[in-house]
């Protein structure tokens, strides 16, 4: 990126012809649409979804978002920001012939992301706008590197109409630029509740749009892999404009119809079993998403969801969906039939994109689809809409100030293995300065406290959980649970629950076995049957900043500083901590503890 600026002479003096740094020769110039001179990495911008939706342009450059963007970066005081002379920025590209200078108009900024940022751009010799996706190389690393080319490469293949286009692929000592289509037309779910007539007919032109882009990714042997709401967006604002599938971020490469196992990724509502098995895949995880956005453009709302991370994967494997009445009882069997064809467990019999597009329901729809007006699908799909941003949100803030609260026991699952107990309670807070809640009950208490940076890590760049290390968060979130279950046992004197997520064999090293290496229960059955069951004294135990450290795919270490408070038999309220590390195993798809290391003194009796 340069730009051609003069320094500016003192009085009475005349600039150096030489201090202007040249443009390379035969350059090809994009023209930052705002106006704004600054280095890319000093502009407010998007980072993820290639060809974002950006607000139409004329929006004031001095706008309090525009000024807290730029004022933030730059340094300088906002209210100077309308007095600042305006200098028109470049961005230079390699290639193409310069063009001369012309002042472009203003548009609004977008969020910035971790290492890039998309500007709305205009090639100076046909004044045609594209989104230049501007990437700070100097933060990448070799792997985000070879996802950088990866992407790159696949973008180049694709010339759909319905595929967000990449135009140009730039490198540069620190950065890289990637040239799409500017499209401003916003989210496909969007426009949809915006309508004042939706059909089934509908539905099945923008699902005959979205198999469209797949079949020619499928041709192409790539596979998209993140196939969701977000990632469908409209050309313009005009009626009818056309589908486009956009962000290639974690699509691959693949041999034909061969299956492979080429990692987790991809956003949980539209994960398809095969995946979640850690299976081999290809092409049909793509067909399994279509089928999960076409149910949704049915009825509005989705074939599978649960608060529960872990429930909804199990809705996802065992295919758990249906047609409830009455919003089902007016679809037509054909888009039924078409749904359940995409939602086939087993990929090997699930519809390809080419066949769905000879589908009658998709390639006959002025005959077969319903022409009748959804609006309680409008409506719901209004909802759906509330729900994606609002979550995106909260996840946002989740990541800030990992603040939660929970009003029911973890142990009331009953497929944990631990009797849910009528005198304790299980609550999960943030490390957050707040102010703590007024206690209604004297009733003992266990809280675990996260470190905000700990446990389950989030992604900053996207409020949809799209990861390659989903399962990875999965696995640690699951540690955590089941070691406060374990806690919450031993505060309940629950010995049987307490076998159940112990294995037999359990080792450890704790202070009661004064430096000994222990195996089995019988050493830890004696403090049950006679310390902690008879023990009806309010406890609580806190559990600082766990660290949790997975080791392949059935083992895990959880590291935790543990306090416990109780009242001992003087009625004085005391306090014991403990530096604790247990090693957990998975069998048969339960984890159990194998061992167990404590240091500090011995525990006091809690009588």
């Amino acid at each position: 990126v340069c730009s051609q600026r003069r320094p500016v002479p003192a009085p009475g003096r005349t600039a150096p012809v030489a201090a202007a740094r040249p443009c390379p020769s035969g350059t090809r110039v994009y023209q930052d649409a705002s106006g704004y001179s600054g280095a890319p990495r000093d502009v407010p911008g998007y980072s993820g979804t290639p060809g974002v939706t950006l607000a139409p342009p004329g929006t004031s450059r001095d706008s309090p978002g525009a000024e807290r963007g730029r004022g933030a970066v730059r340094g300088r005081p906002l209210a100077s920001a309308a007095a600042r002379p305006r200098r028109p920025r470049r961005v230079v590209l390699p290639g193409v012939r310069r063009a001369p200078h012309s002042q472009a108009r203003v548009s609004i900024t977008l969020p910035r992301g971790a290492f890039s940022v998309v500007r709305r751009c205009v090639k100076k010799n046909s004044s045609q706008e594209y989104a230049a996706k501007i990437i700070n190389t100097k933060k990448l690393s070799a792997r985000d590197h070879q996802k950088l080319e990866r992407e790159a490469r696949i973008c180049r293949l694709l010339k759909h109409p319905n595929i967000v286009r990449l135009h140009d692929s730039i490198s540069e000592e620190g950065f890289h630029y990637l040239v799409f289509d500017l499209v401003t037309g916003g989210e496909l779910f969007e426009d949809i509740v915006a309508r004042e007539y939706y059909s089934e007919a509908d539905a099945s032109h923008c699902i005959h749009q979205i198999l469209e882009s797949v079949n020619h990714i499928h041709q192409h042997d790539i596979v998209h892999r993140d196939l969701k709401p977000e990632n469908l967006l409209l050309a313009s604002k005009c009626k009818g404009a056309a589908v486009k599938l956009a962000d290639f971020g974690l699509a691959i490469e693949v041999q034909g119809e061969q299956q492979a196992w080429f990692g987790f990724a991809g956003t949980p509502g539209y994960l398809s079993p095969e995946v979640l098995r850690k299976d081999p895949y290809g092409k049909p995880v793509d067909i399994w998403a279509c089928g999960v956005i076409l149910y949704i453009l049915l009825v509005g709302y989705p074939p599978f969801w649960d608060e529960d991370q872990h429930k909804l994967y199990q809705q996802i494997k065992a295919g758990a969906y249906d047609f409830p009445s009455p919003e089902w009882d007016t679809v037509t069997p054909e888009a039924k039939n078409l749904i359940n064809q995409m939602l086939t467990i087993n990929p090997a019999k699930r519809i390809t994109a080419d066949q769905a597009l000879k589908h009658p329901w998709v390639c006959q729809r002025s005959t077969v689809a319903s022409m009748m007006h959804r609006q309680e699908t409008v409506e719901c799909l209004r909802k759906f809409n509330a729900r994606r941003k609002l979550k995106g949100a909260i996840l946002t803030t989740m990541l800030v100030s990992r603040n939660f609260s929970a009003a029911k026991s973890l142990l009331n699952k009953k497929s944990d293995g631990v009797k849910p107990q009528s005198n304790n309670k299980t609550s999960i807070v943030s490390t957050a300065k707040e102010t703590p809640p007024v206690q209604t009950s004297m009733e003992p208490q266990t809280t675990v406290v996260h470190n905000a940076t700990d446990g389950i890590k989030g992604s900053t760049e996207s409020c949809n959980t799209t990861t390659e290390d989903e399962d990875l968060k999965v696995r640690k979130q699951e540690i955590i649970k089941i070691t406060e279950q374990l806690i919450e046992a031993i505060n309940n004197g629950d010995f049987e629950a307490y076998t159940k997520i112990c294995d037999p064999g359990l080792t450890s090293f704790e202070p009661e076995a004064l430096g000994n290496l222990v195996e089995g229960m019988d050493f830890h059955k004696f403090y049950f049957e006679n310390l902690l069951s008879k023990n009806s004294k309010p406890i609580h135990t806190t559990i600082l900043n766990p660290h949790v450290h997975v080791i392949g795919e059935d083992a895990a270490c959880i590291a935790y500083i543990r306090l416990t408070q109780y009242i001992d038999g003087q009625g004085r309220p005391r306090t014991t901590q403990s530096e604790e590390t247990r090693v957990w195993h998975r069998r048969d798809g339960k984890w159990l503890n194998v061992h167990y290391h404590c240091s500090g003194a011995p525990a006091a009796p809690l009588q």
